[in-house]
C-alpha cells in the first residue's frame, strides 16, 4: 500500500506542468504574428492577453475563431518506429468587445469592456509504440510491488477475501491471474512468499502499446481597458479556467515461444476535470506614433482538480499448460480482472507570467512586435487535503520538491509582423519556448519553436483572418519502471509534428 501510495505522488508534478504550460492562443491574426500580445492592441486576443489593448478599440466588435488541428507522430522504442496521427476540430476564440462613445474634452478618451471564450491548451495526442524487449516485460513491474509488500499467498486469499473479491492493486490482479507467483516456502500456515517470478523471464517479449488522450483548457474572460490621452493604455481582466483532460493507454506484451501465457496486457483509462481563476494586469505606452512599448502580469492561476484512474489487466492463458498432479487444468479462471478506481482531488497554483515588448510601425503599411515573456515553473505548488493529515504534509512535500528539483523558469520570446496591402493583410511570426526542465531527459531537447503564417482581409465592418502555425518538439513517454539492476526497461522517444489552422471572422458595429 505506502509503495502504491509513493508511486501515485510522484506523477503530480508533471501533472501540473502539463496544466501550465504556455502555448500560442488568441485570434488568427495574433497566432499568425506568433503570439505577440505584449505591445499590440485593437484586437479581440487582447482580453486574454494584455487588457491594456482594448483601449485602442474604437468600435465595439464581435468576433468568432473555429481552428483545425493535426498531430502526427513518429515514436522510436528499442528496435522500432511507429507511426501515429490525430485531427480534430475546435473552438479557438469567441470575443465580444463592447466599447464607450469617445470624451474628446476629457484625458480619458474610450473605454471598452471585453468577454471572450478562448481555447489555451489542447490534449489531442496519439502515439503507438512497439519493440522486442529481451530484457524484462510489465510483468516485471508487479513482482516489484508483490515483493515490497512482502505478503504470502495466503495473505492474498486473506485480502481478496476480506475486500469481497474486488482487486485494489497491481500485483493482486496479477497475482490472481497466475501470471506471478511465490517462491519461497515460508511456513504451513503462511504457505509461499516472496520473492515472486514470472514464467518464461528469460524469452522475450514483443511490447506494443497504444496511447491516445483528447480535452482542453478553456477561459472565459472578463477584461476592461481603457485610453488615457492617447498615450497610456491600460487594463485589467479575471479569467475563469476549466480543464478537462482524459487519455487511454494499453500496452500489449506477446511472449515469444510462451509456455503458460500467449500476452498479457495492462489498459489503464484516466480522466480530470477542475476549474481555476486568475489575474492579468496590463500596460502600453505609446513613446510616438511609431513606437509603443507594453508589458502584463499574469497571477497564478489557483485549480482544483478531480481525477480517476482506472485499470485493467488480461492475461490470454495457453489452455492446460499448468495443471495438477491429477492432469486437471487449475489454470486462472479468469482473462480479465479490473482494479477498483482510484479518485483523487488535489490543487495546483499554476507558475506566475509576466511578458514586456515593442512594437514598431511602419507608417501606415504594417508593424513588426516582439515580446519577451516569464514563466516560473519553478514556482509551481500542489497540495490536497483529500488523504489523511501526514500523507497531505508528505504529498504536497514531495511534489513541491520535485517541482523545485524538475523544473525551472523559463524566458521565451516571440516575434512578428504584419504587411498591408490595401484591404488585405499578409502575416508572419516565430515564437521560441524554451526547455524548463533543468536536465535534459533521456538526451531530448525540449525546447520548441513555432512557426506561424498568415493573411487577412478588412472591409468597412467586416473583417476576416486565416492563420496556420506549425511546430516540431520532442517528448518522450516510459511505460514503466523497474528497480532491479538485472532488469532493463525502455523509454519510447516520440517526434511530434503539429498544425494548428484558425479562421477568425468578425463584425464591427
Amino acid at each position: 500500500m505506502l509503495i502504491s501510495s509513493s508511486t501515485t505522488f510522484a506523477q503530480y508534478a508533471s501533472d501540473a506542468f502539463r496544466y501550465s504550460e504556455v502555448n500560442q492562443t488568441g485570434t488568427a491574426r495574433f497566432q499568425a504574428v506568433g503570439g505577440n500580445h505584449a505591445a499590440l492592441g485593437g484586437d479581440a486576443s487582447a482580453i486574454s492577453g494584455n487588457p491594456a489593448g482594448l483601449g485602442f478599440f474604437t468600435r465595439s466588435e464581435l468576433s468568432i475563431s473555429p481552428g483545425f488541428s493535426n498531430n502526427s507522430t513518429d515514436t522510436k522504442y528499442i528496435d522500432r518506429v511507429t507511426s501515429a496521427g490525430k485531427s480534430s476540430t475546435n473552438l479557438a476564440n469567441a470575443s465580444l468587445v463592447i466599447t464607450s462613445q469617445p470624451g474628446f474634452q476629457r484625458k480619458w478618451k474610450r473605454t471598452s469592456l471585453g468577454i471572450s471564450f478562448s481555447r489555451q491548451q489542447s490534449f489531442q495526442n496519439r502515439f503507438n509504440y512497439a519493440g522486442l524487449n529481451k530484457s524484462s516485460n510489465f510483468l516485471d513491474r508487479a513482482i516489484e510491488d508483490a515483493n515490497a509488500v512482502g505478503w504470502t499467498d495466503e495473505d492474498y486469499n486473506q485480502e481478496l477475501q476480506d475486500n469481497q473479491g474486488t482487486y485494489r492493486y497491481l500485483d493482486h490482479a496479477y497475482y490472481q491471474l497466475q501470471t506471478i507467483y511465490p517462491t519461497k516456502f515460508v511456513s504451513t500456515s503462511e504457505g509461499y512468499g516472496p520473492p515472486y517470478a514470472r514464467d518464461d523471464d528469460k524469452n522475450a517479449t514483443l511490447q506494443q502499446g497504444f496511447f491516445n488522450s483528447k480535452g482542453v483548457q478553456s477561459q472565459w474572460t472578463i477584461a476592461y481597458g481603457g485610453n488615457y490621452n492617447d498615450k497610456l493604455y491600460v487594463g485589467g481582466s479575471v479569467g475563469f479556467s476549466r480543464i478537462r483532460y482524459n487519455y487511454t493507454h494499453m500496452l500489449h506484451d506477446s511472449i515469444i515461444n510462451a509456455s503458460y501465457f500467449h500476452s498479457t496486457t495492462n489498459f489503464q483509462d484516466f480522466s480530470s476535470s477542475g476549474t481555476g481563476i486568475n489575474a492579468t494586469f496590463g500596460l502600453i505606452y505609446k513613446l510616438n506614433p511609431f513606437v509603443q512599448l507594453g508589458a502584463s502580469l499574469t497571477s497564478p492561476t489557483f485549480t482544483a482538480i478531480r481525477e480517476t484512474f482506472n485499470q485493467s489487466v488480461a492475461a490470454n492463458y495457453i489452455r492446460g499448460s499448468i495443471t495438477n498432479d491429477q492432469g486437471v487444468d487449475i489454470g486462472p479462471r479468469e482473462s480479465r480482472i479490473s482494479i477498483v478506481p482510484n479518485d483523487f482531488e488535489y490543487s495546483i497554483l499554476s507558475p506566475f507570467k509576466g511578458s514586456a515588448g515593442a512594437t514598431y510601425f511602419i507608417n501606415n503599411k504594417g508593424f513588426i512586435s516582439g515580446t519577451v515573456e516569464f514563466v516560473g515553473y519553478s514556482g509551481m505548488r500542489l497540495r490536497t487535503n483529500f488523504l489523511t493529515d501526514q500523507e497531505n504534509e508528505d504529498f504536497r512535500t514531495n511534489n513541491n520538491s520535485e517541482v523545485k528539483d524538475v523544473y525551472r523558469n523559463v524566458v521565451n520570446a516571440r516575434l512578428g509582423g504584419e504587411y498591408r496591402f490595401g484591404l488585405l493583410r499578409g502575416r508572419l511570426g516565430i515564437a521560441y519556448c524554451a526547455d524548463p526542465y533543468y536536465e535534459r531527459l533521456d538526451g531530448i531537447k525540449r525546447d520548441r519553436l513555432l512557426y506561424s503564417a498568415g493573411v487577412g482581409a478588412r472591409f468597412s465592418r467586416l473583417f476576416a483572418d486565416l492563420a496556420g502555425t506549425y511546430s516540431v518538439y520532442k517528448s518522450t513517454y516510459t511505460p514503466y519502471t523497474l528497480e532491479n539492476p538485472d532488469k532493463q526497461y525502455f523509454t519510447a522517444n516520440i517526434s511530434n509534428k503539429a498544425l494548428n489552422v484558425v479562421l477568425t471572422v468578425g463584425y464591427n458595429f
